[in-house]
């Protein structure tokens, strides 16, 4: 029964889990899976590169490259990747230091070893289902926590095109 004036489906699942336009007067949609003019009035783009925080009216943001951005000399060893389907575990914290094959988590019982050192930089909560192959979390190999409580440049980036995109539209 609320009537939003925007709504952003911010989610970067890398496709659209129902997000459509009539759910409020402005509706944008972040990376990959969306449509502006179709089920999103607007995308953001959010693949690293010239065109992160691109503001798009028409037609769609670049599709999942499926690799992740790198950081410090690593792309997928980055990511932590559920190995089968079930219940994520974990008894640790976003900012904790790692080494190379340090077990992070669990999937029933089946361990998440780090593929490189550095601090775990993001972590899904644990008790959650996953299925095989979910991102659970990531590794910052920089190994700087001060990273972990900060905006990273391109969350910043992605944010200033949706501030601009909802400025543009609510004050002209």
């Amino acid at each position: 029964d609320i009537r939003f004036d925007v709504v952003i489906d911010a989610l970067i699942a890398k496709r659209n889990m129902g997000t459509t336009r009539d759910e409020a007067e402005l509706v944008l949609g972040l990376g990959p899976g969306f449509t502006a003019g179709e089920d999103t009035d607007i995308v953001i783009e959010t693949n690293r590169g010239h065109h992160l925080g691109r503001i798009i009216t028409q037609g769609s943001a670049v599709e999942n490259t499926g690799i992740p951005g790198n950081i410090g000399g690593y792309t997928t060893e980055r990511v932590l990747r559920a190995p089968s389907d079930g219940l994520f575990e974990s008894g640790f914290d976003i900012g904790d230091s790692f080494h190379k094959n340090d077990i992070i988590g669990s999937v029933n019982g089946t361990k998440i070893r780090a593929h490189i050192s550095g601090i775990l930089r993001g972590l899904i909560e644990p008790g959650i289902y996953v299925e095989k192959n979910c991102k659970v979390g990531d590794i910052d190999p920089r190994n700087d926590s001060s990273y972990c409580g900060t905006v990273s440049d391109k969350s910043r980036t992605i944010g200033s095109g949706v501030l601009a995109a909802v400025l543009n539209k609510f004050n002209h």
